[in-house]
């Protein structure tokens, strides 16, 4: 179970995993294009083993669902909510902002949210309410005028309320890669959308990857992993915890541990073993746990450069100069500094959006935030001063291109 890694082994198999479901996800899609509702429908039936006869979730649905949730629990959810917007909104910039950078040239930004908007949560194995608060509360503060959501059915109690709570305005019960087709090609029922966002299986994730010619995503985020950089200061019953709660979300969650203290390995496996004789989810943890290990490194910087690497969906820093820990690593999706932050807190309540990169793509990306339900229209104000500034260059440069039209467009408001 608990093993040392090479490294370029585990970062291979992390990346490795998506092209085994191409040709399965391919299927998927074909038939959502040509069968629209109805093979929405009988998919939904395949792999979910639920005969519906409506996809949409009514109304109705959700307000029972609220008369079964404990008041205090709905409350909590509420608290979440908040917290999320609140840190969301620190993200949000002017929509329009001007600058003049010479006499006569004026240059500007005008930010537009998206209208229509795609969020996918997942299900199955659990319910992930708090994944409805993190995809549709950014898109809302961004002003997404209509946010769609899709999650695979039967769908729990308190996901339904988390749709109200979150502002969600229309929510569908398909999951998997029919419906990230869904939400991408459209069909009777599920208006087609600009861009989707949220995290997913595999399959999920081929999907977004494979349709992105039909609508725009927000990264590849498939199952869930944690990489942990810890010297000898680290607490390696923390250690261990935060291991297991991202080790319980799938069978193919990874997580793995870089540490400058060659003694801390075994110290995190003992405690493994003693949190695991407690734990739920067995039959998840015995299958995932395979994919967990650890990397002895010499310093920081060798910790830091082996992170870089991973590139972990998250990364907790458990050593004693967390700072500089933190300025030298540059690939992570979401950053979790010192013993006490759990990345238990990210995943629901501290604010910061728990949809982020996976296997890799933390290299490139970023994770969900206000910014991915957004598009800029870069905007010029040119006086016949400002033209006269930069007139003679734009002439010169076009006729260097042998762009002619281009030149004479601007010599004609020069005469």
């Amino acid at each position: 179970m608990w093993k040392e890694l090479r490294l370029d082994d585990w970062v291979k198999g992390r990346s490795a995993s998506l092209s085994d479901v191409r040709a399965p996800v391919e299927d998927i899609i074909s038939k959502v294009r040509s069968g629209g509702d109805k093979a929405l429908l009988e998919l939904t039936a395949k792999f979910d083993k639920v005969d519906l006869k409506s996809l949409r979730i009514s109304d109705k649905e959700i307000q029972q669902a609220r008369e079964m949730i404990p008041k205090d629990l709905i409350a909590d959810l509420q608290k979440a909510a908040e917290n999320i917007r609140r840190f969301h909104r620190l993200q949000k910039q002017s929509d329009i902002w001007f600058k003049e950078v010479e006499p006569g040239l004026i240059l500007g930004v005008k930010t537009t949210p998206l209208e229509r908007i795609g969020a996918y949560v997942p299900g199955g194995r659990a319910s992930y309410p708090s994944t409805v608060l993190m995809c549709a509360i950014p898109a809302k503060v961004a002003g997404v005028k209509e946010v769609v959501l899709c999650t695979p059915p039967p769908v729990s109690p308190l996901t339904l309320v988390a749709l109200d709570v979150a502002g969600v305005d229309e929510a569908y019960k398909v999951g998997g890669a029919q419906a990230i087709a869904g939400m991408a090609l459209g069909t009777e029922s599920i208006g087609k959308v600009q861009k989707i966002v949220g995290p997913g299986n595999v399959y999920v994730t081929m999907a977004k990857m494979m349709l992105r010619d039909e609508v725009d995503i927000d990264f590849p985020a498939g199952p869930s992993e944690i990489a942990i950089m810890a010297d000898a200061s680290a607490d390696a019953s923390f250690i261990a915890a935060d291991i297991l709660a991202q080790a319980e979300h799938d069978p193919n969650s990874a997580c793995i541990l870089v540490s400058t203290d060659p003694s801390l390995p075994s110290k995190v496996e003992k405690e493994l073993l003693s949190q695991l004789e407690t734990a739920g989810r067995k039959a998840i943890l015995d299958r995932s746990m395979n994919n967990t290990g650890y990397v002895i490194v010499k310093d920081l910087d060798e910790a830091a450069a082996a992170i870089d690497r991973i590139a972990p969906e998250h990364l907790s820093i458990q050593m004693s100069n967390e700072m500089r820990a933190l300025n030298t690593v540059h690939n992570a999706g979401s950053i979790f500094i010192g013993k006490y932050a759990a990345v238990a807190c990210g995943d629901y309540a501290s604010g910061t959006n728990h949809v982020l990169p996976t296997a890799g793509y933390s290299k490139t990306y970023s994770g969900l935030d206000v910014n991915h339900f957004l598009k800029r229209s870069s905007i010029q104000m040119i006086d016949r001063a400002g033209l006269d500034k930069i007139g003679g260059t734009v002439i010169r440069l076009a006729q260097a291109e042998g762009l002619d039209a281009h030149a004479k467009s601007v010599e004609r408001r020069m005469r």
